[in-house]
């Protein structure tokens, strides 16, 4: 049973920056593609970037492309989501999920990560 465990999250100013983790272990997951999703007060669970399990497609939500980089080392069975420019809007639940392909559901969830963005 495949466990993944965010890290990383906290308190930032507007226009810093933030790297969060996602260990997973209790299984390989080198053959998943792993993803980051967000979940912001109030509002839903949307999907923030997705990274294929070779490491050869990135995939981002528009409110976060060109801030945003998604990484992976297989290695270390860690996925890692780089944020740059945060912006207040980013502030938010942040949760790793991984599946197998781009078509089948989501199926292991990290409990996520507080990120706040504040002066």
């Amino acid at each position: 049973q495949g466990q993944l465990v965010e890290s990383g999250g906290g308190l930032v100013h507007p226009g810093g920056s933030l790297r969060l983790s996602c260990a997973a272990s209790g299984r390989s997951f080198s053959t998943y593609n792993m993803g980051w999703f967000r979940q912001a007060p109030g509002k839903g669970r949307e999907f923030a970037a997705q990274i294929t399990w070779r490491g050869g497609r990135t995939d981002y939500a528009d409110s976060v492309k060109g801030r945003f980089t998604i990484s992976r080392d297989n290695a270390k069975n860690t996925v890692y989501l780089q944020m740059n420019s945060l912006k207040p809007e980013d502030t938010a639940v942040y949760y790793c999920a991984a599946r197998l392909g781009d078509y089948t559901d989501w199926t292991y969830w990290g409990q996520g990560t507080q990120v706040t963005v504040s002066s």
